[in-house]
């Protein structure tokens, strides 16, 4: 069994990121999304809240597990079964970034690849802090994530 970890803090979960996790279940028989408790930021969602949303959005892909993790992403990987970790690209800004992670996962783990996926091009301008950031002026955000996150984050800003 092919197992890849999608790792991140999905703060909140957009349609980029949908489109990497769907992408991947076509190339892997069981696709681990790992939501990262980072202490050092301060998300509008709690971990719970995020693994939530990640489920409820997710649950029409059922190769899909949704975790959530702390530490070394590539301890948690292993600790999954698996051997990939997949990450996603929107622009050649995220390239330089990746590719330094990638090899300095790769040292410490040289028994798990990274794979760096492109997203597709109508979500490459997208990201979580854009999608919250529109979200606190009270723009519309129906077609920057799924409907259901979008409700959440409507009612983290309403109140």
């Amino acid at each position: 069994m092919k197992i890849a970890v999608y790792p991140g803090t999905f703060d909140p979960v957009t349609n980029g990121h949908l489109d990497i996790i769907r992408r991947a279940t076509n190339l892997f028989d069981e696709v681990v999304v790992a939501v990262l408790r980072n202490s050092q930021k301060s998300p509008l969602f709690s971990t719970d809240e995020r693994v939530n949303i990640l489920k409820v959005v997710t649950e029409d892909m059922p190769t899909v597990k949704v975790l959530s993790f702390d530490g070394m992403t590539v301890n948690f990987v292993r600790s999954c079964g698996a051997n990939v970790m997949i990450r996603g690209l929107r622009a050649v800004t995220d390239f330089e970034y990746e590719l330094q992670m990638a090899q300095t996962n790769r040292v410490l783990a040289p028994d798990i690849d990274t794979m760096l996926m492109v997203t597709s091009l109508e979500y490459a301008y997208l990201s979580s802090t854009i999608v919250k950031e529109l979200a606190s002026f009270g723009e519309n955000i129906d077609r920057f994530v799924p409907p259901y996150a979008a409700e959440k984050i409507r009612e983290k800003f309403n109140r």
